[in-house]
């Protein structure tokens, strides 16, 4: 029995499909959903959401991060924004990566909200460039 995923922008429903897995970038690290998981809701860093059908990754997105809430039956990736793997331009990662860098070398570290998300900001466009680089191989 698969899994419901269900991709949401601010904008609008993206994706609404059934997979046999998907691996989601969580604050902790990345979290791998099966149908029959426990419930649960986590807050998403920058990073690829994997698509498995048959045991092989059939897509990947960009998330800069969000919310995911899974279910036994249902996985709802509710993400800042969110872009497919191959429409990432190495170029625009490479300069939202130097500008997060600005931004966090400039901001005042005692102010913990600023600081926050300055560094969120700076996690998410490192692993933009990252996610341009991956192995799209298994695809």
């Amino acid at each position: 029995m698969p899994l419901t995923l269900e991709i949401i922008s601010p904008e609008k429903l993206l994706l609404s499909k059934p997979v046999d897995m998907v691996v989601i970038p969580g604050t902790e690290g990345d979290l791998g959903v099966l149908p029959g998981h426990a419930n649960l809701i986590t807050g998403l860093r920058g990073g690829l959401v994997d698509l498995y059908e048959n045991g092989k990754i059939t897509d990947r997105y960009f998330v800069s991060g969000g919310f995911a809430e899974v279910t036994g039956e249902h996985c709802a990736v509710l993400a800042d924004s969110i872009t497919k793997q191959s429409e990432l331009n190495a170029g625009k990662a490479a300069e939202a990566l130097v500008k997060a860098q600005a931004d966090y070398a400039a901001t005042d570290m005692a102010d913990s909200n600023a600081y926050r998300e300055a560094s969120d900001k700076l996690i998410s466009a490192q692993a933009m460039v990252d996610s341009v680089t991956a192995n799209r191989a298994d695809l």
